[in-house]
């Protein structure tokens, strides 16, 4: 069987068609739309032209995989329709156009779908994973491959962006208001009480920060591991700003120059407040925790 998952995400909207076979499924193709659809949220509404976008994305999949012959579509989404006043709207509106029914996940659904796909299939038993999206963020502390304890924290590196920045690049004064804002909603999700060395990061931003690493250090492109002193310096060096962090930027990560540092950011204080001494960047994550427990139901 093939199968076709749309993430709706606040930045991105990303595709991956799978080939299944019971209860084993590979990766096959997989696609990303630059949306930025939190961008066109106003007062927490998301805006006819930010649903249009979706529609117009969420249509030109739909033919993608009609010419692949895939019959087995699922869409949900994230944190991009979950933080709106106009949830209920914006999916009957994408249904009524497209004719595509738009899941939409709840903070705690995200979190345990994230950890089935990043961390079950083989990887470290204890730690903290952290999904950085565009819209929101997902902490969830586990042991012995098992979860104990999930939150979901309406910030991501897209909003957090929009928030508070003016221009293309946050300026000095913007990251400090913007690092002073990520720990003032660790603080109150009680992120402290999460103590673990190892952290199991999931999402396009974390996977740009490792690549972007790797080019900064020298490192094998393949690398997905990162120390927690890395991750300072390397919020040092962006945060500088100028035409050769431009440059790294457009080389590393093209698509993200704008929201990079914000996702930094994030992942900064994620670290340092739960006492992470190692990051490793997931290739896998909510995409394949969905196929896992909604479409295969293993």
């Amino acid at each position: 069987m093939l199968c076709g998952i749309v993430d709706l995400g606040s930045n991105t909207i990303r595709l991956s068609i799978y080939h299944c076979d019971k209860d084993q499924f590979r990766l096959l193709m997989h696609k990303k739309t630059m949306a930025g659809l939190a961008g066109y949220v106003q007062e927490g509404v998301l805006s006819d032209s930010g649903i249009l976008v979706a529609c117009r994305t969420l249509a030109g999949y739909r033919a993608l995989l009609d010419n692949f012959n895939v019959s087995h579509l699922h869409v949900f989404a994230t944190a991009s329709l979950r933080n709106i006043f106009n949830t209920a709207e914006a999916v009957e509106a994408i249904r009524d156009v497209t004719g595509i029914q738009v899941e939409v996940l709840s903070g705690d659904e995200e979190a345990a779908l994230s950890f089935r796909g990043a961390v079950l299939p083989g990887g470290v038993s204890t730690g903290v994973l952290a999904d950085i999206g565009g819209g929101s963020f997902e902490l969830v502390r586990y042991e012995d491959m098992t979860i104990t304890s999930a939150c979901s924290l309406p910030v991501g590196s897209l909003s957090l962006y929009t928030r508070f920045t003016g221009g293309l690049f946050p300026a000095a004064d913007e990251c400090r208001r913007m690092r002073h804002f990520v720990h003032e909603q660790l603080e109150k999700a009680g992120a402290s009480q999460i103590q673990r060395k190892h952290l199991c990061g999931v999402g396009g931003t974390v996977r740009a920060v490792a690549k972007l690493c790797n080019d900064v250090y020298g490192r094998d492109p393949e690398l997905r591991t990162m120390s927690a002193q890395e991750l300072k310096d390397l919020y040092k060096l962006l945060k500088k700003g100028g035409r050769d962090t431009l440059r790294q930027l457009l080389r590393s990560a093209p698509d993200r120059v704008h929201t990079l540092l914000p996702g930094l950011i994030i992942l900064n204080a994620i670290v340092k407040t739960c006492g992470v001494e190692t990051v490793v960047a997931s290739a896998a994550g909510v995409r394949e925790g969905y196929l896992m427990d909604h479409v295969l139901k293993i």
